[in-house]
């Protein structure tokens, strides 16, 4: 079914993606940018939600920054057995995104485990249920881009908290306060659409507003929170495709293409990744298009400006679990 978007639908829909307002009533503030009542902005954010189009809005956290253990990992299944592991990374709160994509590595899936729990214990855990034919664990090296943005304006913006810059890998666990424990926890229930959302979570702390959005504001400026904004449903606002798209890139390289792959607004993740004798790919970049088309065009943009000729593109079949990771302090 498509849905019609007029152009405060789609500079709503930007804004609560980009930089939602982390103050007593955001709605107001948002009513205000596009020239219409908190009320109505509450009533279109409900329709996009009862459209499928918003899956919900609250923080992406930094998994890294609270301990946790991330991975991509990768499946040969047979099918007769997709079903079955569809069923199982569905069920497991680790796991955030999976895919079905074409390919003899048929599944694809991101993992974060908390402080203390092994990735060799749980992958083990998964495989005695998937049963795959073949299993990768492809753990990030280093970061070029992470931000997830879909522009229905065309404007020219980007997301100003996205990461495009070189980053090694390091899994360093911030300090947090009891408190701050207590915020993030709070925050990962999808916001209540209510003038004053925020006036019902410091409630339920027994915390005065201002010392909750207080922490909120903190721990935004210190990385904990990257982004606090709207999820949404990529197919529902006419990006039908995407694809994880593979280089080779040599040592000597791999920093010039990713930095190059990281500043297509296309490009939402890209990373340089640990490769295995099963795969010897090591630059990942995750590609949005409103077609197949648009998803290879943008692959071809990145190998001719890279000069990285051996690649391969992952197409989506399938979404099987696209959702926020729930971490429990």
């Amino acid at each position: 079914m498509k849905i019609h978007f007029d152009d405060i639908d789609k500079k709503l829909l930007n804004a609560i993606q980009l930089d939602f307002p982390l103050i007593r009533e955001p709605f107001s503030v948002l009513g205000t940018q596009l020239g219409i009542s908190a009320d109505e902005v509450l009533r279109r954010i409900e329709k996009f939600k009862q459209e499928g189009v918003v899956r919900l809005i609250g923080p992406v956290l930094e998994a890294r920054r609270l301990g946790y253990q991330t991975t991509l990992v990768a499946m040969k299944v047979a099918e007769d057995r997709l079903d079955k592991a569809a069923q199982a990374i569905r069920q497991h709160q680790g796991i955030s995104h999976g895919y079905e994509r074409a390919h003899d590595l048929n599944l694809w899936f991101t993992l974060a485990l908390p402080p203390g729990v092994r990735v060799e214990t749980e992958l083990q855990k998964l495989s005695a249920i998937i049963k795959p034919e073949a299993m990768l664990e492809l753990p990030a090296l280093k970061l070029f881009k992470i931000g997830v943005f879909f522009d229905l304006v065309g404007d020219g913006r980007q997301m100003v908290n996205a990461s495009t810059a070189s980053l090694d890998i390091i899994y360093k666990e911030t300090d947090l306060s009891p408190a701050d424990k207590l915020v993030i926890n709070e925050l990962q229930q999808d916001m209540l659409l209510a003038q004053r959302p925020f006036d019902v979570s410091s409630s339920r702390l027994g915390m005065d507003i201002d010392e909750f959005l207080s922490h909120c504001q903190s721990l935004r400026q210190r990385g904990i929170i990257r982004r606090f904004g709207a999820s949404i449903k990529h197919n529902n606002v006419g990006f039908s495709a995407n694809v994880m798209a593979c280089w080779i890139a040599s040592p000597e390289v791999v920093e010039m293409a990713g930095k190059k792959a990281a500043a297509l607004r296309e490009v939402s993740h890209c990373y340089e990744r640990k490769t295995s004798p099963l795969w010897a790919y090591n630059l990942f970049a995750m590609i949005h298009g409103h077609t197949r088309d648009d998803c290879r065009m943008s692959a071809d943009k990145i190998s001719e400006e890279t000069g990285l000729s051996e690649y391969i593109l992952l197409f989506s079949v399938k979404e099987i679990k696209k959702t926020r990771v729930k971490y429990l302090l």
